[in-house]
C-alpha cells in the first residue's frame, strides 16, 4: 500500500532546523506558524486545527511543536495521522533531548530561553514591554512584565552554530540588558539538531518511532496525559 503524503505543520522558531534537515521531496507542503502563538494557547490550537483540516488527503501531518502550555491538547486528526514530539515545549527540540532539557532545568529551572527566531519575530521581554506600554501605559505595563518575568533568574540564549551566537548576540544581550530590572543574569547555550534529525527519521519510517513522540491515528484525539512523564 502506497505511504500517504507528508505535511509538516510547524512554529516558525524550527524554520531553520526543518528547512536544513528535510530531504528534498519528503514533505508535499511545509506550513509554519508565528512565533507568538505559544502565548495563546486556545489561537494555536485553532490555527493547526484549521491547518489540519485544510488538508483534503489523507496525510501523515508531522507537528513541529511540543505540548505548548496545553495548546495542541484536544487536536483531533481527523483523517488523518498526527505525529509529534512527546515534549512539553520547543525548548526540548532546540536543545536536542529530554536529557538535555533536563540538565538545563536541574540546574537551573528559572530560566527565559530566547532564540534565533524570537529574536527575529520580536518576540522577547523587551519588545513585549513595549507592547503592553502602548496598550496600557508605562507604569500597567511594568508591573504585568513583573508578574510574568520577576521569579526568573536566568536569561539563556540558545542558538545551533557558532555562527549564529555571534551573529545574534547583539540582539540577545539587548533583551538581557532589560532583563536585568530583575536580575537575571545572560548565558548562551549551543543547542542540538538531534531531536528534529530524529522527527524526520520517524516521519520517513513511522514503525521506527520510540516513546520520544506520539502517534495519533485517523479519528483520534492528542491530549495532554500522553505527554506525561517526559520530562
Amino acid at each position: 500500500m502506497d505511504k500517504p503524503p507528508v505535511v509538516v505543520i510547524a512554529c516558525r522558531v524550527l524554520k531553520d532546523l526543518l528547512d536544513r534537515l528535510l530531504p528534498e521531496g519528503l514533505a508535499r507542503e511545509v506550513v509554519y506558524t508565528d512565533y507568538g502563538l505559544h502565548r495563546q494557547p486556545g489561537t494555536l490550537n485553532r490555527t493547526v486545527q484549521e491547518a489540519v483540516d485544510r488538508l483534503a488527503e489523507p496525510s501523515l501531518v508531522v507537528l513541529g511543536y511540543g505540548l505548548c502550555g496545553g495548546g495542541l491538547a484536544g487536536l483531533r486528526a481527523g483523517r488523518h495521522t498526527l505525529l509529534i514530539p512527546r515534549a512539553d515545549d520547543c525548548i526540548t527540540l532546540l536543545l536536542g533531548s529530554h536529557e538535555a532539557y533536563r540538565r538545563e532545568f536541574e540546574a537551573e529551572p528559572a530560566t527565559y530561553y530566547l532564540t534565533k527566531g524570537w529574536l527575529e519575530s520580536e518576540c522577547n521581554p523587551a519588545k513585549e514591554y513595549q507592547e503592553y506600554a502602548e496598550k496600557y501605559g508605562p507604569e500597567n505595563a511594568a508591573l504585568i512584565m513583573d508578574m510574568q518575568y520577576q521569579h526568573l533568574e536566568r536569561l539563556a540564549f540558545v542558538a545551533h552554530s557558532q555562527a549564529d551566537l555571534v551573529a545574534y548576540r547583539p540582539q540577545a544581550q539587548e533583551v538581557a540588558r532589560y532583563c536585568q530590572r530583575w536580575g537575571m543574569r545572560y548565558e548562551e547555550i549551543l543547542g542540538s539538531d538531534a531531536y528534529v534529525r530524529r522527527l524526520v527519521e520517524v516521519a520517513m519510517a513511522l514503525d521506527t518511532r520510540d516513546t520520544g513522540f506520539v502517534v495519533i491515528p485517523p479519528g483520534g484525539e492528542l491530549c495532554q496525559a500522553m505527554f506525561l512523564g517526559q520530562e
